[in-house]
């Protein structure tokens, strides 16, 4: 090909020399250094790159001959021998080209120099005359130009999501394709617009004694929001930089100088520069699919961007435009009055419904995955929102809801896929013999609807229940929760229910160094059926939490299960498990949390992590115990099973397999698990470290002989991680027990600034 080139030069232009390739996205480039030493350079358009939008670059490339120094530089045309500046020509395998000759431009591309201060300052200011240069350019050629690259047309890459193949990098783009779609598309069609070169990247620009002195490449030039212009540069500028917000404002000061930016334009901003990233990833795995041999560079920004996508997804958005704004000398928006809101509050809402953090209460307003976003402009790392299982906002799912309630939304009265679909579906994360499904709205309804189908099943009305476990707000819901009727304001147990002691190995009764402490604790639940045995009556059932959640985090011990269901069933009872805190692969060794123990409940409560944060829940039981419920009164859950319910369990489910959640679980609990017993080894005030994948509970204490709990500790700890932006909980009967149960996505990289944070507050405490 170089040499059919070099005879077209030659040809056209007289020009003799040395062809290098350079590389490129579209285009053919190529470096020709004369004979003589001159340099130029050389570019085959495609012919879909048709002439008129070529001839309008050339156009622009001689407006802005005006302002040519040593300080601004672009490229010039030559012109043909018979005076033209494109040329038509087919090479030798027949593809057709535009060809053009341009100035070679000296300097070393911002890329490959350092960054500091003045050079950003530099690039700020240069980026601004351009675009103050181009106000005046006819944009009229540009009207209807649609591409990819233009953020005006960002939406356009939905149709490009599915060669991401990566379901985690995928999501991250589909995340902010819709707030793309729903927050920023129409105000930016409002925003002032212009011609822009709209690919300012590090390697379009050129630098020459430590300032930014040229710019090349007008092949994506758009009349688009101006706004773009600086979002599409610090897209790349920012990449591999550790404080990217740092660098945005040291930009976007030096443009403001020159080219005052406006308070709307701002407040785009930062999703704009994350758009940009995300065309750039899109593209480049699409162009891959095209170009398998130019993989090189079309990964060239790949990876950066990739990194820089997650550092903006940990970036609360308002603190970025109020950074932005005062940068450019704007005041930042106002965070709401907090003292006035909880007023508010209580003038119609209980005050039985609790605040968190009371002292220092936080207005939420809006969440990515791992993290929250309040009104303040702060971050804050979500370790304990178990209930948003797949991650915050997460698009699949608010997809499958948006779409669905488009068609259709009523009762499980009617046929429809979607119930069958999903009910299969669910069924099969199942061992035999659980195969039968009852949809609800909560935990607490599925608890209630459990207890009456024990009680169907077994003929009676006895069940026996853990101490501090905890099954949900019903009436029948705080009957079985020992950590609410014995709790504060609770009326103690009902005379049909019956709690054995939590099987508590480290401050129970039966402890860790009794190697009978097992049989022991299930001999408690052998005991009340023994009593009730002696009054003529059974035992309806028997319900505990895989894990004892509000009980603090406790595992029970290896084999309880197995011994406490062996009795139950012996005498007629039904096992019942609650999985609403520890299923759907939260453990990371199973997909059940129950499985650990090797036994098969009756049947399985499932609450909030199944719909992502949507009303969705379920009892999931034998055929047995189903049929023993059918007894002519009909079972009717006014939403429970509705087709938008169905729709998002489905998407939540399809989620944890495509990005592997159950098993990144376990490798970050594998992680958290050496991790947090290197902390016990080191702070006497850490007694036990127990759970695993993302369900852990760090139990403090203040003396390691009497065991007594440290509950201001507990409490002055989560405090501390909150300042820190990390939300932790407590828990327990003395509530000294820290509660990490975070969404299936947290990252190792989260949970090394979760130890890291926590391993600093207690190296500062004197405990």
């Amino acid at each position: 090909m170089q040499t059919e080139i070099l005879h077209l030069l030659e040809q056209y232009y007289h020009l003799k020399g040395q062809l290098k390739t350079l590389v490129g996205y579209d285009d053919r480039n190529f470096l020709l250094t004369t004979n003589e030493g001159q340099k130029f350079i050389v570019k085959l358009n495609s012919i879909i790159a048709d002439a008129p939008f070529l001839q309008t670059q050339n156009q622009l490339f001689e407006q802005l001959q005006a302002y040519q120094s040593p300080d601004f530089q672009t490229a010039t045309v030559s012109k043909s021998i018979d005076g033209r500046q494109i040329i038509p020509i087919t090479l030798a395998d027949g593809t057709p080209y535009l060809m053009r000759v341009l100035s070679f431009i000296e300097g070393q591309f911002l890329a490959d120099v350092p960054h500091n201060v003045a050079m950003l300052r530099s690039f700020g200011h240069f980026l601004a005359l351009l675009d103050q240069r181009l106000e005046t350019a006819d944009h009229t050629p540009l009207l209807h130009r649609r591409m990819v690259w233009d953020l005006l047309y960002f939406m356009d890459n939905e149709a490009f999501l599915p060669y991401l193949t990566d379901a985690r990098e995928r999501k991250i783009v589909h995340y902010f394709l819709l707030q793309f779609k729903y927050f920023i598309e129409k105000p930016l069609q409002k925003l002032r617009k212009r011609f822009i070169h709209n690919d300012a990247n590090d390697f379009n620009v050129l630098t020459n004694g430590g300032k930014v002195t040229g710019i090349i490449d007008f092949g994506d030039i758009v009349y688009s929001p101006l706004i773009n212009e600086l979002a599409i540069a610090l897209a790349y500028i920012l990449m591999r930089k550790k404080e990217p917000i740092k660098v945005t404002c040291e930009i976007l000061t030096a443009y403001h100088e020159v080219l005052p930016l406006q308070e709307e334009e701002l407040a785009l901003l930062y999703y704009l520069i994350v758009a940009r990233l995300c065309t750039s990833v899109v593209q480049a795995a699409y162009s891959k699919t095209l170009q398998p041999d130019n993989t090189e560079y079309l990964n060239a920004h790949s990876v950066p961007a990739w990194n820089l996508l997650y550092q903006c997804l940990a970036i609360n958005p308002i603190f970025a435009e109020n950074e932005f704004r005062k940068a450019c000398g704007f005041a930042p928006k106002p965070a709401a009055d907090r003292p006035k809101m909880l007023q508010q509050r209580f003038q119609h809402i209980s005050k039985a419904l609790s605040v968190s953090y009371p002292d220092a209460p936080i207005k939420m307003k809006q969440a990515a995955f791992q993290y929250m976003y309040s009104d303040d402009g702060t971050t804050y790392l979500d370790g304990v929102n178990n209930v948003c299982h797949v991650g915050h906002a997460h698009p699949s799912v608010v997809a499958a809801a948006h779409e669905q309630m488009l068609l259709l939304n009523t009762n499980t009265r009617y046929l429809y896929d979607g119930l069958n679909e999903y009910a299969a579906q669910l069924c099969a994360t199942f061992p035999e013999p659980l195969n039968k499904v009852f949809f609800v709205n909560s935990g607490s309804a599925a608890s209630d609807l459990a207890v009456r189908m024990a009680f169907a099943h077994s003929k009676q009305s006895d069940m026996i229940v853990v101490e501090h476990g905890y099954h949900g707000n019903t009436f029948m819901g705080i009957n079985i929760s020992s950590y609410k009727f014995a709790g504060k304001g609770g009326q103690g147990a009902v005379d049909y229910i019956h709690t054995v002691p939590i099987p508590d190995l480290f401050r129970g009764k039966y402890r860790i160094e009794d190697p009978y402490a097992c049989e022991k604790y299930a001999g408690k639940v052998e005991e009340v059926i023994d009593q009730l045995a002696e009054k003529g009556k059974g035992v309806a059932g028997f319900i505990c939490e895989s894990v004892i959640g509000c009980g603090g985090q406790i595992v029970p011990p290896p084999n309880y299960f197995k011994y406490v269901y062996e009795m139950l069933r012996k005498r007629g009872g039904v096992c019942i498990a609650d999985e609403v805190q520890t299923g759907f692969g939260r453990i990371g060794t199973h997909f059940w949390a129950f499985e650990q123990q090797g036994v098969v409940p009756d049947i399985v409560i499932l609450g909030k992590p199944m719909g992502n944060g949507h009303p969705l829940a379920a009892v999931v039981t034998t055929t047995a115990v189903a049929e023993s419920f059918e007894n002519g009164m009909e079972f009717f859950s006014s939403f429970g099973g509705n087709p938008v319910s169905c729709a998002v369990g489905k998407a939540v489910l399809d989620i944890i397999a495509e990005e592997r959640l159950q098993e990144n679980a376990l490798e970050v609990g594998n992680y958290l698990s050496t991790a947090f017993q290197s902390l016990q080894k080191e702070f006497l005030c850490i007694g036990e470290v127990r759970g695993a994948g993302l369900f852990w509970g760090i139990e403090l204490i203040e003396d390691a002989k009497t065991l007594a709990p440290a509950t201001h500790l507990a409490k002055k700890i989560t405090y501390q991680l909150k300042v820190k932006g990390i939300f932790l909980s407590v828990d327990g009967p003395f509530e000294n027990v820290l509660k990490f149960k975070p969404p299936l996505c947290f990252s190792l990289e989260n949970a090394q600034q979760v130890v890291s944070e926590l391993k600093s507050i207690l190296s500062g405490l004197s405990v």
